[in-house]
């Protein structure tokens, strides 16, 4: 599958991007044997057989793990290997918080069905998730200047993933969370809701099962039945979510890191897009692959984990 996918997203790449319009309208302007040059020296010149451009592009990365480099002559490994570490900084740990708040909610609101916490979050949760990330992103970032403000120091940084000249174990740990708080925010507070209304609902499924009213009817509370025996079985299909959504939180943060300036994934996708970064592209397409195969591995385990009728057959 990742074969597959990252080799005919270059070939479409190809067709579709043009790497020379990077030298197109220069002042002064540049001439045509430059352009050629550079091209054929980043393997992008359109005038050299698309076949032969792909050949010199696979063998790189199949004999020296060589992505390639952009029109502007970047290297691709070297902007991946970066933006990778930034963005599993940002998305893993938001992903497990609004998770984990997710299903937190779900639970203590199906075993409370109709009462007024129930609707209360019921009615929170629809708003957040129909709040547009920018509106939000914005919003924190409003509220955290405010608040350096009020303080007279500066708690938050709203753009960046760190600070320059930063050293030590300490200061770059109370660093990182100050430039990691808001867009974690952000990203929690706008995608906690879809968690929450699936993992609800599945609850409220599972409360009426012969083996939940059998656990009922021996004692149990609504509350103790909905946590030992319903969720369990309801959390499958949570999880399996969950492990598939990874990929496209990588690169498709692309709002949050555009509003906080955070150089991961997301920004890379659209940066590349715009200077026609042929490799830079393809490299993003192999990585989604990656993450998706990994997803897949990660739900079949969650399964296992969690089922033990899988694990006993």
């Amino acid at each position: 599958m990742i074969f597959l996918a990252t080799n005919l997203t270059y070939f479409l790449a190809t067709i579709f991007l043009n790497p020379r319009s990077n030298y197109a309208g220069r002042n002064p302007p540049v001439a045509e044997s430059v352009a050629d040059t550079a091209l054929s020296q980043y393997n992008l010149n359109d005038k050299t057989p698309l076949v032969e451009r792909w050949w010199t592009w696979f063998t790189g990365v199949i004999t020296r793990w060589d992505w390639g480099k952009s029109p502007v002559g970047e290297s691709v490994n070297d902007q991946v290997s970066f933006r990778i570490w930034n963005s599993a900084e940002l998305l893993l740990g938001a992903t497990i918080l609004m998770t984990l708040i997710g299903i937190g909610l779900a639970v203590w609101t199906a075993s409370r069905q109709y009462s007024a916490t129930d609707r209360t979050v019921q009615f929170t949760s629809t708003i957040t998730m129909n709040l547009p990330i920018v509106v939000a992103g914005l919003g924190i970032v409003l509220l955290a200047i405010w608040l350096n403000q009020t303080v007279g120091t500066r708690i938050f940084f709203v753009t960046g993933s760190r600070s320059d000249g930063v050293s030590g174990f300490g200061p770059v740990f109370v660093d990182v969370l100050q430039h990691l708080t808001l867009p974690t925010i952000t990203l929690v507070l706008t995608g906690y809701a879809g968690t929450y209304f699936m993992q609800r609902s599945l609850l409220l499924d599972n409360i009426n099962a012969d083996y939940v009213r059998t656990a009922r009817a021996k004692g149990l509370t609504r509350q103790q039945a909905v946590r030992k025996h319903a969720l369990r079985t309801s959390l499958i299909p949570v999880v399996t979510s969950v492990a598939f959504s990874i990929p496209g939180m990588f690169t498709g943060a692309v709002l949050t890191e555009t509003v906080f300036q955070w150089e991961g994934m997301g920004r890379y996708f659209i940066t590349t897009i715009a200077k026609n970064d042929i490799h830079g592209v393809v490299a993003i397409a192999a990585f989604g692959a990656l993450m998706t195969a990994i997803g897949a591995i990660l739900a079949d385990i969650a399964v296992v984990a969690i089922d033990p009728r899988v694990r006993v057959s």
